[in-house]
């Protein structure tokens, strides 16, 4: 479920008017497993909600993947994560408070200033690698890094939704239908579907710092059966990117 930070949105006559105590100020955002909420504990600190859709609510499978991933989830602790705070997988419907980063998406940041120089990539991929030590620690892959799930805070980058993403995996609410993930920002084995591992998140990484350099996809855009064609059959153009970072992509 994306997080969008910078621009609250009102509520809707649809969104419930409390979840579990916490009751939403504004929407932040949504994705394929539901729509986030700006909201506040009870000592008023500031979360983001995310309440899960009513179809994968109703799904068993998904409530069992679900309840499996927030347990993993909240013991991941970093300084680059949006650490979970709150859950309750049982819940009807199931929903999650992580800490709320002030701060636009990469994504958001990159579809309105343009791409990133070459010193602030390497700040992001430091950080967000950082966050992937932290959250692979736990035994936790998070199967959907990309522009929108990684938010730029004043003092340095937020990796959100770490192991959610495995709970919608199997039902008909993924990004590509049958695998989870979003087409550009896939490893060749997810996209293939193999054995997703750590070092899934960190092609992942690649990718995504990728965008921030270049303002666009390595592999390309278009649909996105072609643009996974791409990744498992060819090779990126790493001349592409700004020469100190090329080294640093190889590895990736």
């Amino acid at each position: 479920m994306d997080q969008t930070t910078e621009v609250f949105r009102p509520l809707q006559a649809d969104d419930p008017a409390a979840v579990a105590g916490y009751r939403p100020a504004a929407r932040l955002g949504a994705g394929g497993m539901g729509r986030v909420y700006l909201s506040h504990t009870r000592g008023g600190r500031p979360v983001a909600l995310k309440v899960v859709r009513p179809e994968l609510a109703d799904d068993p499978d998904f409530r069992r993947r679900f309840r499996r991933e927030v347990t993993a989830a909240r013991r991941v602790r970093g300084a680059y994560t949006a650490e979970l705070i709150d859950a309750d997988p049982d819940g009807s419907p199931p929903w999650l408070a992580t800490v709320y980063v002030p701060g636009p998406s990469l994504a958001d940041a990159v579809a309105r200033r343009g791409p990133l120089p070459v010193a602030a990539v390497l700040w992001l991929m430091a950080g967000v690698a950082e966050a992937l030590q932290a959250i692979h620690a736990e035994g936790v892959v998070h199967r959907d890094l990309k522009p929108s799930n990684v938010l730029l805070a004043a003092d340095g980058p937020r990796v959100i939704d770490f192991g959610i993403a495995l709970a919608a995996d199997g039902t008909s609410y993924t990004a590509t239908g049958s695998t989870i993930g979003t087409p550009a920002f896939m490893a060749p084995e997810q996209a293939t579907g193999g054995e997703v591992t750590a070092a899934t998140d960190v092609f992942a990484l690649g990718q995504t710092a990728a965008f921030a350099a270049l303002g666009r996809p390595l592999y390309g855009e278009g649909p996105g059966v072609n643009v996974l064609y791409r990744i498992v059959h060819s090779e990126p153009d790493l001349s592409l990117l700004p020469e100190p970072l090329r080294p640093l992509f190889a590895w990736c």
